[in-house]
């Protein structure tokens, strides 16, 4: 039985800011649950979990009628604390598993439980209802936990680092042999027998690794009476074409770095790619729709942009950040983004981005 944590759980850590957070005495007071990661959301917006768990086209569409009640939540929980996000979570999954009770079958079912279980990794050893199916010891269930804190711990001080842009090699080395510790628990913690029910219980093999449409969909856009170069637009109706859009401010240096990339985006791809500019105001010149004009037409802005003079999308958005990319694929869900200066000390973000549209430029509509 091969079982490796999904990227899901890497993509969480790295980008919404969901993985555990606590430190010092807080840490050594963590329960085991608070290891355990949180991917159904994520899973029942692939294509792929979809394919596996033989969804009608019927119950897909149902399903994205419940993306549109669930999803705004579930992306503006991402900046929330960890205990205050896992309440949001832990709501909207009740909520999920409520529609897949009434909407499917039982086998469908079984086999969502399943790929949920598969994409929790090793972490699954510490739910209590794996740990009572596998009747597992308080020693192993101990040991079991101490492997994925361990784990966390080095993941929590690497993340410190980078952060700090302090050096990261010994730490890499550290989180990389505590996450091949973990990874070895189904071998050196399990015995054969509950290996045996592990199996039954995770089903068939399912490669979660090359998931990569796991995030909501894009909130749409708070109407403005105020556009430039463009008339009013949802994203709604750019469905279709892929979006990069990014929040901007016009006197703030860091969003001034950007606009050249901006600018060749929106000349490189035509009609295939919509570049749209959100203008949130972080001074009160910016709050002068005139101001923003001018600024735009000095700096060559041909692009569609949204003057948004009372940060209503800023705020739908749960954005943090002047600079801010999104890229949002042709059906309207999130692929990645990109916080500050996209060129900053030699970082290629600009490059990152382009290799990822020409990839949802090749995917059907």
């Amino acid at each position: 039985m091969k079982i490796q944590h999904t990227n899901l759980l890497s993509l969480w850590v790295l980008t919404l800011g969901w993985a555990l957070t606590c430190t010092g005495t807080a840490q050594a007071q963590a329960q085991p649950q608070q290891y355990i990661p949180h991917h159904l959301l994520g899973l029942i917006h692939t294509p792929e979990v979809h394919r596996e768990l033989k969804l009608t086209q019927g119950q897909v569409d149902q399903l994205e009628n419940l993306f549109d009640q669930i999803d705004g939540q579930w992306w503006r929980s991402r900046n929330l604390k960890p205990d205050e996000n896992a309440v949001v979570i832990l709501k909207l999954e009740e909520t999920v598993n409520d529609w897949f009770q009434s909407n499917c079958t039982a086998v469908q079912e079984q086999r969502l439980q399943q790929l949920v279980l598969r994409s929790q990794g090793t972490r699954m050893l510490l739910r209590k209802d794996v740990k009572q199916k596998l009747g597992l010891s308080k020693g192993q269930s101990q040991s079991i936990f101490e492997l994925a804190r361990s784990t966390q711990n080095a993941q929590v001080e690497l993340q410190k680092a980078t952060r700090q842009n302090l050096s990261t090699d010994d730490l890499r080395d550290v989180f990389s042999k505590a996450q091949q510790a973990e990874q070895q628990v189904f071998t050196s913690v399990l015995k054969p027998e509950q290996i045996a029910k592990l199996s039954e219980l995770v089903g068939q093999e399912f490669d979660t690794k090359g998931l990569k449409r796991i995030f909501p969909r894009a909130p749409e856009l708070i109407a403005s009476k105020h556009w430039l170069n463009s008339k009013s637009l949802t994203l709604a109706e750019l469905r279709g074409k892929v979006v990069l859009l990014h929040f901007y401010a016009f006197q703030c240096h860091n969003c001034k770095a950007n606009f050249d990339v901006y600018r060749r985006w929106h000349e490189k791809y035509g009609d295939q790619v919509v570049v749209i500019g959100i203008q949130t105001p972080e001074t009160a010149l910016e709050r002068d729709p005139l101001a923003v004009t001018r600024a735009a037409g000095k700096e060559d802005l041909k692009f569609p942009i949204l003057i948004d003079l009372e940060s209503a999308n800023w705020k739908n958005w749960s954005n943090t950040m002047w600079p801010t990319v999104y890229v949002i694929d042709k059906q309207g869900y999130l692929r990645q983004w990109w916080q500050g200066e996209l060129r900053w000390q030699g970082a290629n973000g600009d490059q990152t981005i382009e290799k990822l549209v020409g990839e949802l430029l090749s995917e059907s509509s």
